[in-house]
C-alpha cells in the first residue's frame, strides 16, 4: 500500500474529515466509558445535556469557549503561516498580566475607553512574548516550536513571582492573586446572572475579520503563499520575513486578548490557576477547524462542550471528568489521520 497525493481535495471531504475525527474519537473513548462500568450511550447523553441541556449548561459552553475562540485563532492565523507557535499559553498569561496593570487602576477613565485599552496592552503583550521566538526563526532559524513551548515555563514562573511579591494583592488574605482590576475595565455581561460576558462577542466578530483578511486581502494572500512555500513566495517578491513578524504579533496578539478577556470578563483579578490550558487546546481548536477562522468557532465550541459536559456527567456517574482530556486528545489524534486521508488516497501497489 502507498499514500498518492490527491490532485483535488473535494469539499465535500474537507467537511467531513473534522466529522469523521470526532466520530471516531467518540467511539474510542466509549471503551473507556463502558470500562467504568457506566452505560455508554447514556454517559453521553449526559455529556450533552450537561452542555447544552439548560440557560446555565449553554452559557457556561459559551462562556468556556470564548478563550478557545482566541487561541484556536491564534494558533490557525500562526500554523497557516507554518509558525509553529505552541506557547499561547504563555501569551495568554502575559495578556492577563497586562490588564491586571493596565486595568487595575493605573488610568482613571471611563468604561468606554479603558477597556479597549485593556484589551489593546493584553493583544500588545502577548504579541510582543510570540514577536521573540519569531525574530529568532527568521533571523537565526531557531525552532518556533522549542523556543514557543519553553517561554510557556518561563512566564508562568514571571507571574508566580509577580503575584508572590509586587502585585499580589494586600487584600486577598495571603493568596497568591492579584489585586482586582477597577470596576470600569470590567467587559460588560451578555446575559444576566450568568458568567457569559462580552468577550465572546468580540472573539466572533475576530473570527468573521480574520476570514475576510485571508480572503479577501493581499495580507492573507501573502500569509498563505509564505505558509505554502516561503522560497517561492519569497521569489515572488513577497516580503517573507516581515510576513512571518507580522503574523507572530497578530498570533500573540490573539492570545494575550484571551487573556485579558478572561481577567477582564470573568475573573476580575489574576491567578495562576486562570487558565486549565486554554493556550494547548486551542492548538485542537485550530487543528479541528482546518485551521479556518469560522470553522475555529464551531471546533470551540465543540471542546468547550466536551469540559463542562464531563463535568455534570461526573457528577451523575462513575465517570472521571478527565475522559474529556481523553476525549480532546483523541480528536486530535482522529483530525491528523483524517487530514491525511484527504489529502492522499490509499493505492495498492
Amino acid at each position: 500500500m502507498r499514500l498518492e497525493p490527491r490532485t483535488d481535495t473535494p469539499l465535500a471531504l474537507r467537511l467531513l474529515a473534522p466529522v469523521g475525527a470526532v466520530v471516531a474519537a467518540l467511539a474510542l473513548c466509549a471503551l473507556l466509558v463502558a470500562w467504568t462500568g457506566a452505560p455508554v450511550l447514556r454517559a453521553y447523553g449526559l455529556l450533552f445535556e450537561g452542555a447544552v441541556g439548560s440557560r446555565f449548561a449553554l452559557t457556561e459552553t459559551l462562556t468556556r469557549a470564548t478563550p478557545l475562540i482566541l487561541t484556536g485563532l491564534a494558533a490557525a492565523v500562526a500554523f497557516r503561516a507554518k509558525l509553529w507557535n505552541i506557547g499561547a499559553e504563555g501569551q495568554l498569561y502575559m495578556g492577563a498580566l497586562a490588564a491586571v496593570v493596565v486595568g487595575g487602576g493605573m488610568l482613571d477613565l471611563p468604561a468606554w475607553a479603558l477597556i479597549p485599552v485593556v484589551m489593546i496592552a493584553g493583544m500588545a503583550a502577548g504579541g510582543v512574548t510570540l514577536l521573540g521566538p519569531a525574530v529568532l526563526k527568521v533571523r537565526f532559524g531557531v525552532d518556533e516550536v522549542v523556543t514557543t513551548l519553553l517561554l510557556n515555563f518561563v512566564v508562568l514562573l514571571l507571574v508566580s513571582m509577580l503575584l508572590e511579591g509586587a502585585l499580589k494583592d494586600p487584600m486577598g488574605m495571603g493568596w497568591p492573586q492579584s489585586a482586582p482590576v477597577a470596576e470600569a475595565a470590567e467587559l460588560p455581561k451578555l446575559v444576566e446572572r450568568t458568567r457569559l460576558h462580552a468577550g465572546l462577542a468580540i472573539a466572533l466578530g475576530l473570527s468573521v475579520l480574520l476570514w475576510l483578511v485571508d480572503t479577501r486581502t493581499i495580507w492573507g494572500y501573502e500569509n498563505r503563499a509564505v505558509g505554502a512555500n516561503p522560497r517561492a513566495a519569497a521569489f515572488a517578491g513577497m516580503p517573507v520575513t516581515r510576513v512571518m513578524l507580522r503574523t507572530a504579533l497578530l498570533s500573540g496578539g490573539l492570545a494575550g486578548l484571551a487573556g485579558a478577556a478572561e481577567v477582564c470578563g470573568l475573573k476580575g483579578y489574576l491567578t495562576l490557576d486562570l487558565s486549565p490550558g486554554f493556550g494547548y487546546s486551542g492548538i485542537v481548536v485550530a487543528m479541528l477547524a482546518q485551521l479556518h477562522p469560522i470553522g475555529v468557532v464551531g471546533a470551540a465550541l465543540f471542546i468547550a462542550g466536551i469540559f463542562v459536559g464531563a463535568d455534570a456527567m461526573s457528577r451523575a456517574m462513575p465517570v472521571p471528568n478527565y475522559i474529556a482530556d481523553v476525549l480532546v486528545a483523541a480528536s486530535l489524534l482522529c483530525m491528523l489521520v483524517a487530514g491525511l486521508l484527504a489529502r492522499y488516497r490509499l493505492r495498492r501497489g
